[in-house]
Formats: C-alpha cells, sequence, structure tokens
C-alpha cells in the first residue's frame, strides 16, 4: 500500500476499534487508536507474511504483542488483511469468541502466536523466536511491540540482556511511548528515566520515531530499523504516540485506557473518523 492506502487503512480501523470497543461496553481503546499507525505500516507495508497462518511462521516475518489488552486494533488489522472475516469482529469479547479481550491460542485465532497481556513477557517469547530463525538460518525478522508502562515489569529486563547477550539482531522490539497507563502518567506512576540510555546500555540499538501518529514517519522509521538488522545488536524504537489518537476527546490522557465510550460519546468519534471505502464490520 501507498501513503494515501494506509492512512485511509488506518481510518477503518480506528472505526473498528471504537465500534468494537462500544458494542461490549469492555476493552481498551487508548493504546489501541495510538499504536493504529504502527500496527497498519506494519501489516499493510512493511512485513513479509502469510494470512494462510503457519504457527511456526517459517521463511516469514513474524510479530508479537506484548500489551495484549490493545487487542482492539491487532484484532482489525488482522481481520483487514485477512487472517479472518471482518465480520467476526462483532464478537469481541463475547461468550465463546475467538477475540477475547487479550489474545489467546487456544481458540486457534490466525495471527495470533501467544497468549499476552499478562505484561512484561512478550520480549522474551519475541527473543527466542528470533534467537530460533537465527539458528535455523531463516533470515526473516521478527517484530514486537510493548507499552511504556509495561517496562516497569522486571522480567523486560532479563529479556533485554539476553538478546544483546546473543546478538539476535532480527529484532526490532517498538515501545509505544505515549507516558500513559492505567492508573495515571507513567512518570508519576514509576518513572522510566531515559529509555534510549538504558536500552544502549544493555547493549541495543535504539531508534526513535518522535512522530507515531504519522503514517509517513512510522514507514521511514521501520524501513531504517529494517535496514540495521545484521549488524550484530536488537534493535529498539522508541515510538512517541498520542494515546487515543484520531478521536479529540481521548486524546492524551490515561482515562480512556480501558473504559468504553457511550452511545453519545461512539456518535462523535465516528464523525471525526470518516467513513472509507473498506466499509464497516
Amino acid at each position: 500500500m501507498d501513503i494515501q492506502q494506509l492512512k485511509q487503512t488506518a481510518t477503518q480501523v480506528r472505526r473498528d476499534i471504537v465500534r468494537m470497543v462500544h458494542a461490549f461496553q469492555s476493552g481498551h481503546p487508548g493504546g489501541s487508536l495510538g499504536c493504529t499507525e504502527y500496527m497498519v505500516a506494519l501489516y499493510f507495508h512493511i512485513m513479509k507474511h502469510n494470512p494462510d497462518f503457519k504457527m511456526d511462521g517459517v521463511g516469514e516475518d513474524i510479530f508479537f504483542l506484548s500489551n495484549g489488552h490493545i487487542s482492539p486494533v491487532f484484532y482489525s488489522v488482522l481481520a483487514r488483511s485477512g487472517y479472518f472475516p471482518t465480520s467476526e469482529l462483532a464478537t469481541f469479547r463475547k461468550i465463546n469468541s475467538r477475540l477475547q479481550g487479550h489474545p489467546t491460542t487456544h481458540e486457534g485465532l490466525p495471527g495470533v502466536r501467544i497468549a499476552s497481556g499478562s505484561l512484561g513477557q512478550g520480549l522474551s517469547v519475541a527473543a527466542g523466536a528470533a534467537l530460533s530463525k537465527k539458528l535455523n538460518n531463516d533470515d526473516r525478522i521478527v517484530y514486537s511491540l510493548h507499552g511504556d508502562g509495561e517496562l516497569q515489569e522486571g522480567q523486560n529486563w532479563e529479556a533485554i540482556m539476553f538478546a544483546a547477550h546473543h546478538k539476535i539482531d532480527n529484532l526490532i522490539s517498538t515501545i509505544d511511548v505515549n507516558g500513559q497507563q492505567i492508573d495515571g502518567p507513567t512518570n508519576k506512576v514509576m518513572s522510566l528515566g531515559s529509555l534510549r540510555d538504558k536500552f544502549e546500555a544493555f547493549g541495543w540499538h535504539v531508534m526513535e520515531i518522535e512522530k507515531g501518529n504519522d503514517m509517513q514517519a512510522v514507514v521511514d522509521g521501520l524501513e531504517a530499523a529494517k535496514a540495521q538488522t545484521g549488524n550484530g545488536n536488537p534493535i529498539c524504537i522508541l515510538m512517541h504516540t498520542n494515546m487515543g489518537s484520531g478521536v479529540s476527546f481521548m486524546e492524551g490522557t490515561h482515562e480512556w485506557h480501558g473504559i468504553a465510550p457511550s452511545d453519545a460519546q461512539l456518535e462523535q468519534a465516528l464523525k471525526e473518523l470518516p467513513v472509507t471505502g473498506l466499509g464497516d464490520y
């Protein structure tokens, strides 16, 4: 897809997100909206992947969502890129649905390789998968996404140390730096300090996407990260986003981390997200 097509897809994904969370009156719209450009760029432009899903991912790029609470954006992007019918988005969080609040594997949803949402675990899995690819001479890339507040979990730093020690240079881990988490701003809950200094001290190559809700900036940043693979160091992208991006009253606040819009709020959100040619589910 070109940039305009990616932008249109991002608008449709945002429409999916707010409708999904509203329909069941449960879910996490803020971070989902903030990471929409990243997820759309990854699945529709950057990764070599196959909707004819095979769990081992041999010969293709693979992605792990560590901050699994932003499942609405993940499900929308998977459906819109052909992993399962978009009509299934209407089952979000319902009993016996494959689209639970946090991604799981026992329902067999195509595109989901790990259960996630128990924060802090995704980087360990991503590092292991990337190392496996290196050992098997599979030259594809492993991508992962993490919340900034999630880095308060100690397991991340063991994985960060492991990846650098083993020179896992086919791993691109992106941190959604929005400065918000469920209980408030990250700098008030538990300050993260300089993430750049921390990752560099652990032996990672660090890059930044300053405008994480600008599609061109995200595409350029991911392409630049790909160009750095194979150089002996795992890669960290610090991607600065605005929680709730695209819906004015949800932007920039932790208050929309995990609540659903009312009927009136959904109507307002959809007015701000123009109807696209892709069509609602």
